[in-house]
């Protein structure tokens, strides 16, 4: 008879009154975190798809970003070259300009730039 005293086995319901209910409570529960825990799993791994999703973007956007701006960079450096060559070309042939300043960085004559007869040299 001792046997059936011994009551500290968790899935012993004994005699007692309401035993089975609680088993089923006790069930009920587990349901119910295994389910709450699943929609919890579910809505982290949207979640993080949706971080997947934003970052793929904002990399489509900057790779996009920085070809035109490659672009840009190769059309403004032809259009230095441009210049550059135009400039020297007029250079050596404009007796207004007479010898260019030997400092880097200058090489205008006033005559040209719009300072109306000043001597001293422009920076570019």
């Amino acid at each position: 008879m001792a046997h059936d005293s011994d009551n500290s086995d968790p899935g012993y319901s004994g005699n007692r009154p309401g035993a089975g209910q609680q088993g089923n409570l006790e069930q009920s529960k587990k349901v119910m975190r295994r389910e709450k825990n699943r929609l919890a799993a579910k809505k982290s791994r949207h979640r993080q798809t949706q971080r997947a999703d934003i970052l793929h973007q904002e990399s489509d956007d900057l790779e996009r970003e920085n070809v035109a701006l490659r672009k840009e960079i190769a059309r403004l450096d032809a259009e230095l070259r441009y210049f550059s060559a135009l400039l020297k070309s007029h250079e050596s042939r404009c007796p207004a300009l007479g010898p260019v300043c030997e400092e880097p960085g200058y090489g205008l004559a006033p005559a040209h730039s719009g300072g109306g007869g000043n001597p001293a040299r422009f920076h570019l």
